[in-house]
């Protein structure tokens, strides 16, 4: 059985201490993680969990399904809900957080940027976002950078770019290409265009009629892929290298090979989305460049600010050379505030020893799990690249997401709901990984309907 460790979260500058008082009864060890209201004669926390939970019932449009957790802050790869009780996140508020919580270079590069400018549109130059541009094109493929504020907004971006290039390169078409393929268990994203991308149906059919002209091909199948490429009628072809969404899967260097050199044939567009694997996450600063195949567009977003909202489009310059003036645009996007955060954490992530540490840790966290996983008869397979792990089940993965939770560890799926995603902070210390095995070795029995 794990040990119980009593909960000690630390003080943040700003905030009164959430310990209690020396007469107030002990602190609840983590396994309680019942959510109750707070003990008001605490100093610190002015609300509960359970009132928070209330109001939010009242007052939110019912988008998500929440389990009972309040999370109030956070430091480093922990988080702490308004009791006090602490939670080991390998979660990072879907793959974002790749710095964890509260890290101070990413404090110091917001702080400074909120006292200097905040905000001025993108009808005026601002410097941030120009050096921050620099930097995506010095450390990529591309030649020139567009900032939107998410990543489905980006792949919105990437569509209406790849529908311009077409008309732009191919003048003399009667028919420009406007098609797009996409392949089994994508995701890109829950706006219209990228919804229409995304390959489960679930997420598009609510909306149909729903943008058209999207083939769904099986992820890897280099001869159907090729064959709709060279019709001529597919503007881009749109895939994760690696998907988290989908299961943890992976795309092999053939695959990728074969569809960069039929959209070389084609004049398709070959798009990448790398929102969720690219960044650090795979132990490569993009995750194309473990297979030496490289895109025409990119598509970032989720940890590039350190949880501010950002998206981004890099592209080459012959396919920024068709985009004109007007044609594209948005308010927020790319704003200073936003920039210089993200400035901060391309800086330390492109770094080559951290770039090896993540890579280093996500082998030796694959062959912990591996190791204390494997033999369970409901484990199918443990897979992944650097921090993205996946662990298949032959059972729904939600039983042990809810038991892990309950002992302080917090995880989601992916897949059909049958595959644990492990995507903790790419700070996350062997120390940690280790516990979170334990973790899950202890909670596996749930799968078998037992406590």
């Amino acid at each position: 059985m794990l040990s119980l460790h009593l909960l000690k979260p630390p003080i943040f500058a700003g905030a009164r201490s959430t310990r209690a008082p020396a007469n107030a009864a002990a602190p609840r060890a983590c396994l309680s993680v019942d959510v109750r209201a707070a003990d008001q004669s605490k100093p610190g926390v002015a609300v509960g969990s359970q009132e928070v939970m209330e109001a939010e019932g009242r007052v939110l449009v019912g988008t998500y399904k929440r389990p009972p957790v309040v999370l109030y802050s956070g430091k480093g790869c922990k988080l702490y809900d308004p009791e006090g009780r602490e939670y080991l996140d390998l979660y990072s508020g879907i793959a974002v957080n790749a710095l964890g919580h509260g890290d101070p270079d990413w404090i110091r590069a917001v702080t400074e940027q909120a006292r200097t400018l905040t905000h001025v549109s993108n009808a005026y130059y601002s410097i941030p976002q120009v050096e921050l541009a620099k930097r995506l094109v010095a450390c990529s493929f591309a030649d020139r950078v567009f900032f939107s504020n998410s990543g489905t907004e980006a792949n919105e971006a990437a569509i209406k770019f790849a529908r311009k290039f077409q008309r732009f390169s191919f003048p003399e078409k009667k028919e420009p290409a406007t098609e797009f393929i996409s392949f089994t268990n994508s995701f890109h994203g829950r706006t219209m265009g990228a919804v229409a991308l995304t390959s489960k149906e679930h997420y598009r059919s609510p909306f149909e009629p729903v943008m058209p002209g999207v083939t769904f091909l099986e992820y890897g199948d280099i001869q159907a892929a090729t064959k709709l490429i060279h019709s001529g009628k597919i503007a881009a072809v749109f895939l994760e290298p690696l998907q988290g969404e989908g299961g943890i899967l992976s795309a092999t260097k053939e695959f990728l090979q074969s569809l960069r050199g039929a959209c070389d044939d084609s004049g398709s567009l070959l798009v990448f989305d790398e929102v969720q694997c690219g960044l650090g996450r795979t132990g490569y600063l993009w995750a194309h460049e473990a297979y030496g195949v490289f895109p025409d567009i990119m598509t970032l977003a989720k940890p590039l600010a350190g949880g501010l909202p950002i998206g981004a489009v890099l592209v080459t310059e012959k396919v920024a050379a068709s985009i004109k003036y007007g044609e594209h645009g948005s308010t927020f996007a790319g704003g200073p505030l936003i920039c210089n955060a993200a400035l901060s954490v391309l800086n330390k992530i492109s770094k080559t020893e951290f770039l090896s540490s993540v890579s280093n840790k996500g082998q030796y966290f694959k062959e912990l799990l591996t190791k204390k996983l494997g033999k369970n008869p409901h484990v199918r397979e443990v897979r992944g690249s650097g921090l993205i792990v996946g662990v298949e089940l032959d059972v729904s993965a939600s039983p042990l997401v809810d038991a892990c939770r309950n002992l302080g560890l917090l995880i989601i799926t992916a897949g059909k709901g049958n595959v644990l995603r492990l995507v903790p902070p790419l700070i996350i210390s062997k120390q940690e990984l280790e516990h979170a095995a334990e973790v899950l070795l202890e909670c596996l029995p749930v799968l078998d309907g037992s406590n």
